[in-house]
């Protein structure tokens, strides 16, 4: 297992993006380290934080009509693990542990290339977090351009 740690390197310079990858890495951690009798909780918090996560992108992504398919990769990884859950739940861990195994590489793709371009394109709008709006003069900038969707994971 390669596991996942914090590190500057999967930040993005945005506080409050880069808080909530914080507490993906927590919660990924708490599922790949528990006990047999403790996976199904520690699963259903991680389905949890990763549902209010992507929300949260998914709505900066609206905001500002972000292009591309980052929400289609959000969609999916929700759809595997609501899929693995109701395995979990019927005693069947096999595919909990694979996708202990293989989330930490997508993770950091992830947050290198989907995020990173949603952050930049963030940060240079100048988009208000707190009211969740771009400013006036923001709003009659040309959109970001489209992002090719060849991310294999």
């Amino acid at each position: 297992m390669s596991g996942l740690v914090w590190s500057d390197a999967l930040a993005n310079e945005l506080a409050p993006m880069d808080e909530t990858h914080r507490e993906f890495v927590d919660c990924y951690n708490a599922v790949a380290s528990a006990p047999a009798d403790q996976l199904l909780p520690a699963f259903d918090a991680l389905i949890a934080h990763t549902e209010a996560h992507f929300g949260l992108e998914n709505r900066w992504m609206e905001a500002v009509d972000f292009p591309g398919c980052h929400r289609a990769e959000h969609d999916r990884v929700l759809a595997v693990m609501h899929d693995i859950r109701r395995r979990v739940a019927a005693g069947d861990t096999f595919f909990c542990k694979r996708l202990v195994e293989e989330l930490p590489a997508w993770f950091r793709n992830h947050v290198d290339g989907m995020d990173a371009a949603l952050a930049f394109h963030l940060q240079s709008i100048g988009f208000d977090f707190d009211t969740g709006t771009l400013p006036a003069a923001a709003a009659d900038r040309t959109p970001a351009p489209a992002a090719a969707c060849t991310h294999a994971g």
